[in-house]
């Protein structure tokens, strides 16, 4: 919400207010005390610090998390925070545990250790809570092939609680805003890979969430579709908090503000990309905490593509994901 806006919400208007003579009743002659503007000052930068605070605090906060799948430990220790309005990259290499620890964010499987809270709500103990405040697409956007597409979302929409009168309007706001105006008529599986992108991140968004969890959301697309992904995404950070897992670096360095490397199921970085970036790449930092030969065997690249070996015997992560993209028939690689 814009500062101005803010404080017209929040002050009583001039006209409101006491005037400093009864017989100054005209807004044209209204002439208030220097006391007065200093009060009336003050209180407008108390509102506005109070805003300032709010829209700083951290949205997210991961402390501690760890999973493991029996005697394979997934995530361990994990630990970092995201900030309102702010966009954070969620970097590692394949099976490192970017996946996992945004699937415990999400409340899509519990952890084996540590919190997660969102807008102040235990994942844990507040799971509806939380799933109220997230938008998240996963690597597979979780469509109705046989829906078309606005049938879909308004479908979407009920599920997630949006009011029966607001669904028709929630459905023409996500539709102009992910760019579905020409297709919105039509069945999800007629849809490109962009498009289906698109319908994801509208399904997303229906309910207004605060936070926007996004898992490789240019995963599979073409150039030009990756670049119109990236434009969109940007749009969406000014107002939430974004979280983007993804293998490609350039891809962080435009959407983020900060960034996390995880790597082998725990926290190699983070930190805001602007002090990265000051030292040298983000490509150049990544490997120096990841390591080369673990970045180009295990699925990174610092170009729009992405590298398809895969390190074999993957443990932790890797092979739980595996296991559960090959059950729903998602074998993206």
């Amino acid at each position: 919400m814009p500062a101005l806006r803010f404080l017209r919400l929040h002050l009583p208007p001039l006209s409101l207010l006491p005037l400093r003579s009864p017989a100054l009743r005209s807004p044209s002659l209204y002439s208030p005390s220097p006391r007065f503007l200093d009060s009336h000052l003050a209180c407008a930068k108390t509102v506005a610090s109070r805003r300032d605070a709010t829209f700083a605090q951290e949205m997210i906060d991961v402390k501690n998390l760890s999973k493991s799948y029996g005697s394979v430990t997934a995530v361990s220790g994990v630990s970092f925070q995201a900030k309102t309005g702010q966009a954070t990259g969620f970097l590692g290499p394949n099976g490192a545990g970017n996946t996992t620890t945004m699937r415990i964010i999400t409340g899509f499987m519990p952890a084996t250790e540590g919190t997660v809270t969102v807008d102040g709500f235990d994942v844990f103990d507040d799971s509806f809570e939380v799933r109220r405040r997230i938008g998240y697409l996963p690597e597979t956007p979780p469509l109705y092939l046989e829906m078309k597409v606005d049938r879909y979302l308004q479908h979407v929409a009920k599920l997630k609680g949006v009011a029966r009168k607001q669904i028709r309007q929630a459905t023409e706001r996500v539709v102009s805003e992910c760019g579905l105006e020409a297709v919105a008529g039509r069945l999800c599986g007629h849809l490109s890979k962009g498009y289906r992108q698109r319908v994801g991140l509208a399904q997303a968004l229906i309910h207004e969430p605060a936070v926007l969890i996004l898992d490789e959301p240019t995963i599979g697309l073409d150039p030009a579709q990756i670049i119109e992904i990236r434009e969109l995404i940007k749009g969406l950070t000014a107002e939430r908090t974004v979280i983007l897992s993804t293998h490609i670096l350039p891809e962080v360095a435009q959407i983020c503000q900060r960034v996390v490397i995880i790597n082998e199921g725990r926290v190699a970085l983070e930190t805001d990309i602007a002090d990265l970036t000051s030292h040298g790449s983000l490509e150049q930092e990544y490997l120096r905490h990841v390591g080369r030969d673990s970045a180009q065997s295990r699925g990174v690249t610092g170009g729009s593509g992405r590298t398809s070996a895969t390190a074999a015997g993957n443990a932790g992560e890797g092979k739980a994901v595996d296991r559960a993209r090959d059950e729903r028939g998602s074998a993206d690689a």
